[in-house]
């Protein structure tokens, strides 16, 4: 997963200057995401043709490429919307790059196209600031928060170290002796770390990161000695948990996972509160009718039987949130992630 922008200030620039230079930042993603859906799938995006209608229509695109996090949660979406005849006819289209915001670039000129649908989350908030994004959500139509997934603290199986404490008792005498792993520079695992050394008392531009591209390689750096500890996907290393090839510390979730008796990094006394949430953004200019009529599509996808078998196989946890709240969490989580990306000096 790749995150990457705070936007320049208003105050910064003339307004219409600001406008111009927006205007064309908009078009150049445009241009840039319609070339990543050609080579990305087989498909296109449609533009709305069934107004009014948008079980029979309707396109789900997922910022980045088959396999990821935001491909799995948009075709866990379209399944348990085909089995219970919510959108017979929902695609998927894969738009990757730059922490989600070439596929935002592009759905922000999809201006009135009721029926097509953007996942977006966690990674597209850091996304949005790491690549200084001309475009935001303000471009779009909030729908619904829908699910969200945790990291896990993972060392080696016969690592010295047991607990969250013991890590940031030795950490704070070495902050930069420590090696840690994850996710790209400015992810979801990055910012997890941050916001543990934030609470340590530990400067973050003194973290000594090493990105990897997921869990498998994490685990491997971990195994092999190059690194000390892990931040990543709890449904990407559950697994190996259980298997005993790494030990877990401590979980960044308000509770712990049903089934699993590792300890949160709360209950440790580190209130690490980042979570990876992810849900779904409507076009710009789409009616209040048309927004009422997606969230409520949303709503019975939800609630089906097919979609809480989705919620138990990926270890992720109903998180719904719509309307004004939906709103103000992305405003108070934009700027935690800017906040920490700041800390971090990206």
């Amino acid at each position: 997963m790749t995150n990457q922008s705070s936007d320049d200030p208003p105050q910064s620039r003339a307004p219409d200057s600001h406008m111009s230079r927006r205007l064309f930042g908009k078009i150049a993603y445009g241009v840039v995401a319609v070339a990543a859906v050609g080579t990305a799938t087989g498909f296109s995006v449609r533009a709305a043709s069934a107004k009014g209608d948008l079980a029979t229509n309707l396109t789900i695109i997922a910022p980045a490429g088959a396999g990821g996090g935001w491909d799995g949660f948009a075709r866990e979406t379209q399944q348990a919307m085909r089995v219970n005849g919510l959108a017979n006819n929902a695609q998927v289209v894969n738009i990757p790059g730059a922490g989600g915001t070439i596929g935002l670039g592009k759905f922000s000129t999809m201006d009135g196209q009721a029926d097509n649908l953007l996942a977006t989350g966690t990674a597209m908030v850091g996304g949005i600031a790491l690549n200084k994004s001309p475009v935001g959500f303000s471009d779009t139509t909030l729908l619904a928060r829908v699910a969200e997934d945790y990291d896990v603290l993972i060392a080696a199986a016969d690592s010295p170290y047991n607990t969250i404490d013991d890590v940031v008792a030795q950490w704070k005498k070495d902050p930069q002796g420590f090696v840690w792993t994850g996710g790209s520079a400015g992810s979801v695992d990055h910012l997890v770390i941050a916001q543990l050394a934030q609470l340590a008392g530990i400067p973050g531009s003194a973290i000594t990161y090493i990105p990897k591209s997921g869990g498998g390689e994490a685990i491997q750096t971990l195994l092999s000695g190059t690194t000390d500890f892990a931040s990543t996907g709890f449904n990407e290393v559950s697994d190996q948990i259980e298997a005993g090839r790494v030990k877990a510390l401590g979980l960044a979730a308000p509770e712990r996972i049903e089934g699993s008796d590792i300890p949160t990094m709360k209950e440790q006394g580190y209130e690490v509160t980042l979570t990876n949430w992810r849900g779904y953004l409507g076009a710009p200019g789409i009616t209040e009718e048309e927004t009422a009529e997606l969230v409520g599509l949303l709503k019975s996808t939800r609630d089906s039987a097919e979609w809480k078998d989705a919620l138990s196989r990926n270890n992720w946890t109903d998180v719904w949130l719509t309307g004004q709240e939906f709103a103000d969490f992305v405003e108070e989580d934009t700027a935690r992630v800017e906040a920490l990306l700041k800390e971090l000096g990206l």
